[in-house]
């Protein structure tokens, strides 16, 4: 019923500015055309893992991606937590694909950087996702920050940081965290953990955690075969 009572308020205030709204959704699609570009790629990277109870050393990943929701991450060595999926690598994710409204939430700063704020709301109110927010970077069409509010399963964070890969939408560095909810991680989250190590998933339970990528390179568009990622 709360959901719903958000849901009813959220979309109301989508309405009385129906004007805003429509110029959000280009903004949006501008964004979602120039991630599209990226038909596919391989990054090398570091990856950091803070989690509550653990520390775990850096680890250098493989990530492979091809468009529009194929990927695979090969990592070596240490522990770590991961968004299946590629939640925190594959950006396009952070954009809901269609049946959305987006509603002007004004201006902020991130990192220094001026962004608009936009909040997609789904048109449907059945779906896990309850609310995604956006940072936008307008002038250079980058999303700086997202944040995702899910049914049952907490919220996501992600903070993304750009340098020469900027002009297709590829960040260098990823910052992913979340908060578990009700004593268990948030839906999507893979523990990679030997049996040996119980005691310390017990404790994780109900944590905040962070995921830090680095990327080191990407080779983009190389025409990745499907049978990669089987």
């Amino acid at each position: 019923m709360m959901y719903k009572k958000i849901y009813l308020l959220l979309l109301a205030c989508s309405f009385s500015a129906f004007g805003f709204a429509q110029d959000m959704n280009a903004l949006v699609s501008k964004v979602k055309a120039k991630l599209e570009k990226v038909k596919d790629y391989t990054a090398n990277g570091k990856m950091k893992t803070d989690v509550a109870f653990i520390k775990a050393p850096i680890g250098r990943v493989k990530v492979f991606y091809k468009s529009p929701n194929k990927f695979k991450l090969q990592r070596d060595g240490g522990i770590s937590v991961l968004p299946k999926g590629g939640v925190s690598i594959n950006i396009g994710s952070m954009i809901m694909q269609s049946g959305f409204v987006a509603i002007d939430a004004g201006l902020s700063t991130v990192g220094g950087t001026a962004v608009r704020v936009v909040k997609l709301l789904p048109e449907a109110d059945a779906g896990e996702i309850i609310l995604s927010t956006l940072y936008i970077d307008e002038t250079n069409l980058l999303i700086r920050k997202s944040v995702t509010t899910t049914r049952e399963n907490g919220t996501y964070e992600m903070e993304l940081y750009y340098g020469q890969y900027a002009a297709y939408g590829l960040p260098d560095k990823v910052l992913f965290s979340f908060n578990a909810k009700d004593y268990k991680l948030p839906k999507g989250i893979t523990l990679e953990f030997d049996d040996t190590d119980k005691a310390i998933k017990d404790k994780m339970k109900g944590k905040k955690g962070r995921v830090e990528i680095n990327y080191t390179a990407y080779n983009i568009n190389t025409g990745l075969s499907d049978a990669l990622f089987k």
